[in-house]
């Protein structure tokens, strides 16, 4: 049996050691989950909804070692309880919705274009969802598709971050008490994650898009469907109208939640020149009054980098923009402290949208701020990346805010807010350029994107003889 070590981002040490799933396993579980998979679709979807149910109660009774495991994995107390809430509350939802959803769509026969005949829809589920989650927020992504998949009546099969494996144990645990549920879990690394996608029939990706773009190969190979979340670089405009000290508050926290190491976070900052030196005042004070979760992880407000490699990185991004004339207001120097990382917000002035920090990935506590001179400038800088993930918009009005954020090429806009995307999982939206591909994960699409339409031609006639194919017999 091979064995992997995880690495507690508090203290640097490699404390944990799990088993890593062989590809016998992996093809093992693939075949149990596909055995499965028809009584689960069969139970229709209030029977599923019904099972859903008793994996949330499931879920919160557990919530204690789950957020435990959680939270030694990822460095993060507080987050880490809102994630395993975060679980409950997506098993309630698509619950509730799942079953309308799924009874409204369109079976009804209709008569066809050609004369003769009608057409029904008929719908049924992938058999294997497959699932690579990335580290930043385990238990919400590892579960974010393949609960509205289950829904759907798929079986899953997920592949939890090497790098944040601690909580599969206990949540093991939870799904024994859930019998019916077809969801399993393999454990390990890349290779790991090459079995799956080889065994499943639809696969979803959340993580980099340099990784990302392997999956999509490997899913083409495959001749499956692959669902993939990238990188973001989002920007966020804040025009001469806005209040600069309302606007600051807003774009702290929309930086720096769970150490910026989430996808939505706001990486790139626009600032109407009007306002820009009260906004930068207020966003330096309140950046430094924020706390790290050291030496106690139950008090601050950002933990350690989860990743260590990502805290080189973020410095080197930090590092290069100083050498190229910005202006550190707050923050600036990664510490090591008890083993771990820190980074406290870190505040760039003068920075220009050729700096590394403005047109690479950071996933850090990193506030890059750029002055503009009108709205059709600051549009065109936040619309210069090869990412297209979402966007936030500050101005004096909602008017105001929406006629821009209309205007910006991402998939989610946070109007007179960010990162809303966090918040509010009922959105369809559709990442652009290197940010992602396929359906949206949020939003009804969540689930219908699980299901396939299969069309049933219906002959209300004579159905043709032979003799009408016969040669000679046309014109």
């Amino acid at each position: 049996m091979t064995m992997m070590s995880a690495r507690n981002p508090r203290t640097g040490e490699a404390d944990y050691e799990f088993a890593v799933s062989s590809r016998d396993d992996i093809a093992a579980d693939a075949a149990r989950l596909r055995a499965e998979q028809p009584a689960w679709e069969a139970l229709g979807p209030e029977g599923r909804a019904k099972v859903l149910l008793r994996f949330a109660d499931a879920v919160d009774a557990a919530a204690p070692q789950l957020a435990e495991a959680l939270a030694i994995d990822t460095g993060r107390h507080a987050v880490a309880w809102i994630e395993v809430d975060g679980l409950s509350r997506s098993l309630r939802r698509w619950a509730e919705r799942g079953p309308a959803l799924i009874a409204g769509l369109d079976r009804e026969a209709k008569p066809s274009a050609s004369p003769g005949f009608e057409i029904r829809a008929d719908y049924t589920a992938y058999q294997l969802f497959g699932a690579i989650a990335p580290w930043n927020f385990p238990v919400i992504l590892t579960h974010i598709d393949a609960v509205p998949a289950m829904m759907a009546g798929c079986a899953a099969l997920v592949k939890p971050s090497e790098v944040t494996p601690r909580f599969a144990k206990p949540m093991l645990d939870v799904l024994a008490q859930v019998p019916e549920l077809p969801l399993a879990y393999v454990m390990g690394g890349a290779d790991v994650g090459q079995a799956l996608i080889e065994e499943a029939d639809y696969i979803c990706f959340t993580g980099s898009t340099e990784t990302g773009k392997k999956v999509a190969e490997a899913a083409a190979r495959q001749l499956i469907p692959a669902n993939l979340e990238l990188g973001g670089k989002d920007p966020m405009i804040i025009t001469a109208n806005a209040d600069p000290l309302w606007a600051a508050r807003i774009a702290l926290r929309s930086s720096i939640v769970a150490t910026g190491q989430a996808c939505q976070s706001i990486e790139r900052i626009f600032v109407a020149r009007e306002i820009t030196e009260p906004f930068l005042a207020a966003l330096a004070e309140a950046a430094k009054a924020v706390e790290i979760t050291f030496p106690d992880p139950k008090q601050g407000h950002i933990g350690p980098f989860i990743f260590p490699d990502q805290a080189g990185k973020v410095q080197a991004q930090i590092d290069d923009a100083v050498a190229s004339g910005a202006r550190v207001l707050a923050g600036g120097q990664v510490e090591e402290l008890g083993g771990g990382n820190y980074l406290r917000p870190t505040v760039l002035a003068d920075v220009t949208p050729d700096m590394a920090v403005m047109r690479e990935e950071t996933f850090g506590p990193v506030l890059p701020v750029t002055i503009f001179d009108d709205v059709e400038a600051a549009i065109a800088l936040a619309n210069d990346t090869t990412y297209g993930l979402s966007a936030a918009v500050l101005a004096g009005s909602l008017e105001e805010a929406s006629e821009i954020g209309a205007r910006l090429d991402a998939g989610a806009i946070s109007l007179q807010d960010g990162a809303l995307t966090s918040m509010v999982s009922d959105a369809t939206n559709h990442s652009r350029k290197a940010s992602g591909l396929g359906p949206s994960r949020m939003g009804d699409e969540g689930l219908l994107r699980f299901l396939r339409r299969r069309a049933m031609i219906i002959q209300t006639g004579d159905a043709l003889p032979i003799d009408a194919y016969r040669e000679g017999q046309s014109g």
